[in-house]
């Protein structure tokens, strides 16, 4: 049996043999890893054309009707999680290609929000640096007991995070397009509207899903509406916050941190304004980095694999 063609992309840390016994499939694929993103759609597909099975991280690398149409071979998709918004489904349908998942039971990225909360309200950031720098005590940080937390999203990770702000002693609010107050109340968390949403949260966090309804929705107009010492923290989708309004607000001191770990473009260019805007925190996306969420992915990827040469398809999305 001639074997099929896997290539498993955006591996950028270099760990698809670290969590994956791949050795298992070796008399039946080939497997490509690439560590480095390609980027340009007609560098992909010629890069891509030859294989069977797409292994991809999250969004690193959308998959849109154009490029699906230039990959002749193409058989299966597998994506990490249950859900990629930058792959066009119906290009899959039309093509008569499998569509697969992997397990999405997480917990890393309401734990990467917290420690964004904490070391934006607590200046840990500067501190930090400033004693790599040699100095002693140069900010006062801000307790969290008291201080009201808005969540734009109350879905599996905001439920996660209102958790942790209420074993902080915070007042916890939230909003979102489809919310119901029913929801908050279940949740012990208070149900509030869009505009008091952002003019009573000392830190806002985003935790809903990127939408043609939440795209751009946090605009110049939704931060002004903030407190001038507020923090906003966001480990959803970059272009929830439009990001030319958010680097004017940083800049005029109209917020006073934002903690962010997505971006308009990714991976984020060297020299990105935003690298250097001032009362920033950045991290690359790595939300769902973890050795936990990376063994259910990798391990994700061989059994859909294992199953498509068996015939079969096991978290098929389509």
């Amino acid at each position: 049996m001639e074997k099929i063609k896997v290539a498993i992309l955006d591996d950028y840390q270099n760990v698809t043999h670290n969590f994956a016994d791949w050795n298992s499939l070796s008399d039946k694929i080939d497997l490509k890893i690439f560590n480095e993103y390609i980027g340009n759609d007609n560098n992909l597909a010629e890069q891509l054309k030859d294989y069977d099975v797409l292994c991809l991280m999250r969004e690193r690398t959308p998959l849109p009707k154009e490029l699906i149409n230039k990959l002749p071979n193409l058989k299966l998709v597998i994506t990490s999680g249950m859900w990629n918004a930058s792959i066009d489904t119906d290009a899959l349908k039309e093509r008569n290609i499998v569509y697969c998942g992997t397990d999405t039971k997480i917990h890393s990225t309401a734990e990467l929000a917290w420690a964004l909360i904490m070391n934006s309200w607590r200046g840990l950031q500067t501190e930090i640096q400033n004693m790599k720098d040699g100095n002693w005590q140069t900010t006062i940080g801000r307790g969290l007991k008291g201080n009201t937390l808005g969540i734009f999203g109350l879905g599996k990770q905001g439920l996660q995070v209102a958790n942790f702000a209420k074993a902080f002693d915070m007042r916890v609010i939230a909003w979102s397009h489809n919310l119901k107050k029913e929801d908050c109340k279940k949740a012990k968390v208070e149900y509030v509207s869009s505009s008091d949403l952002f003019k009573m949260s000392d830190i806002l966090t985003i935790h809903t899903k990127l939408s043609e309804r939440t795209q751009g929705y946090i605009n110049k107009d939704k931060l002004k509406l903030m407190k001038k010492n507020s923090v906003i923290v966001n480990t959803s989708r970059g272009p929830i916050i439009k990001e030319q309004d958010l680097i004017d607000a940083l800049n005029q001191n109209t917020i006073s941190c934002a903690a962010l770990d997505v971006f308009d473009q990714e991976p984020l260019p060297a020299e990105h304004i935003l690298r250097k805007t001032k009362n920033t925190i950045l991290t690359p996306h790595i939300g769902y980095v973890s050795v936990e969420a990376y063994e259910k992915f990798f391990n994700g990827y061989l059994k859909a694999i294992e199953a498509f040469l068996n015939g079969e398809a096991i978290n098929q999305i389509i």
